[in-house]
């Protein structure tokens, strides 16, 4: 007779709990996953997917525009908010669909409802009166957004999961914060015609992201209408007949349709009666793990957001297959945290692997720097104004490619194959040795032949 229920019972189904149910279901383990919500977790349902959806759709403005400088006539365009978003809830709906179809053709068991810890080896489900038991527990609850509770009124703001359910497109919108979520937005809302106003705390958006690059989506941003406003932060929110206004520690006041908070994510642990189960969290309640994902209990591990190490969608994967291979394929595997790819599909998209400047001048030695500023070989036929950027940050005693960091048109694209290289270690001579191919943006990474040398102020 089986010592336990389940050889494996994963909570929560989002891309790392689906990931390493399925993994672990194939190899012939028994598998049980909870889920409360819908399959597929914030990637799927509330996040990355949703909002690519979003940001192709407030592309088209631009498009259009530029359209023109082609020789086509001017479009007469309207965008229908109402139909979008019945377009875009129905490819969730389909997405979240396939996230259940591959757990069941896995032969993992889904069970739609909540699971807490009873103990390190017992799951209480909501909809059942007795527990289940697991040898093994995987934690892949994710994370979710956060209002402040310093802020009067903030009853009044919403957070990224409302803004994907808007009943309609508002006329103004003032988004709180300077991070990927609030850039993100503020592009969005801006390209759908929406007056957009960020305002963020610190001195300058897109903290932990090189200083250039931070700065040109400053100003291209500025550039296409969105209305930045740095140094300050909303003390009160007050609902008025005009709309909700935001009193800022400046002393200005905006008001707008819709206040959008996007200035922090909490990992989702407080239900879970980890306590019970000998799981430690650490300040911020993310679950503490070791290189293997191995909570302080000995049979309990956790991936993805809810570990609050890398928060994408596609390090939480790595992090379940790397456990699935460790726990039942019989091949210890550690996910490496190092140099991983990001991207910001902000309007500019950048694409950044590996250190900023800062952080590779801070390791100490000295930093060779190449860059360039250019406006893209579409945007000059038409007369538009946008500026790309490319910067490699290199090592100069080992020539290695510490960095490399992209901002404008197909930036997450090219950075994926960059990735490739800086992650192997490329020197900067091996880079040059690659052949361009002409005529295309990506060429500049690999015409870099000058060190930038910044003019003196």
């Amino acid at each position: 007779m089986a010592r336990f229920d389940y050889d494996l019972f994963v909570i929560g189904a989002g891309s790392g709990g689906v990931r390493a149910a399925r993994l672990a279901a194939i190899s012939g383990a028994k598998v049980a996953v909870a889920e409360e919500g819908r399959v597929g977790g914030t990637c799927v349902v509330r996040g990355c997917i949703p909002k690519k959806f979003m940001v192709y759709a407030s592309e088209f403005s631009s498009h259009f525009k530029a359209a023109e400088g082609f020789g086509w006539s001017a479009a007469k365009s309207e965008f229908d908010w109402p139909r979008f978003l019945a377009h875009k809830d129905m490819e969730i709906a389909r997405l979240s669909g396939v996230y259940v179809a591959n757990l069941e053709n896995a032969g993992a068991h889904l069970m739609h409802t909540r699971a807490t810890l009873v103990d390190a080896h017992t799951v209480k489900l909501d909809d059942q009166d007795q527990a289940v038991t697991a040898g093994k527990v995987l934690i892949a609850t994710g994370a979710r957004p956060t209002l402040p509770d310093d802020v009067a009124g903030i009853e009044h703001a919403i957070t990224s999961n409302e803004a994907f359910h808007l009943e309609k497109l508002p006329a103004s919108v003032v988004i709180a914060g300077g991070g990927y979520i609030a850039v993100e937005f503020a592009g969005i809302f801006n390209g759908l015609g929406v007056d957009t106003t960020l305002v963020y705390r610190g001195p300058i958006i897109l903290r932990g992201f090189d200083d250039d690059v931070r700065g040109h989506v400053t100003r291209e941003m500025e550039r296409r209408g969105v209305k930045v406003i740095v140094g300050c932060r909303q003390t009160q929110l007050e609902r008025t007949p005009d709309g909700v206004v935001s009193h800022l520690s400046s002393g200005r006041t905006l008001t707008s349709d819709i206040t959008l908070f996007a200035t922090g994510r909490a990992p989702n642990t407080e239900q879970l009666n980890l306590e019970a189960a000998g799981v430690s969290v650490n300040a911020r309640g993310a679950v503490e793990v070791d290189e293997y994902s191995r909570s302080s209990a000995e049979n309990i591990w956790a991936v993805g957001d809810v570990t609050d190490r890398i928060n994408l969608t596609p390090v939480a994967i790595r992090e379940a297959a790397a456990f699935a291979e460790t726990e039942f394929r019989g091949r210890p595997t550690r996910f490496d945290h190092e140099t991983v790819a990001s991207a910001v599909f902000s309007q500019p998209p950048v694409g950044a692997v590996g250190l900023s400047e800062a952080q590779a001048r801070q390791r100490g030695g000295k930093v060779v720097i190449y860059r360039s500023v250019f406006r893209p070989m579409k945007s000059t036929f038409y007369g538009g104004d946008e500026r790309m950027l490319v910067k490699l940050v290199v090592e100069d005693a080992s020539d290695h490619i510490l960095g490399c960091h992209i901002v404008g048109p197909d930036a997450p694209e090219m950075i994926q194959m960059a990735a490739i290289a800086v992650k192997m270690g490329v020197t900067k001579r091996q880079w040059d040795d690659t052949c361009a191919v002409h005529p295309t943006a990506a060429e500049e990474l690999v015409t870099l032949r000058e060190p930038y040398v910044p003019m003196e102020l």
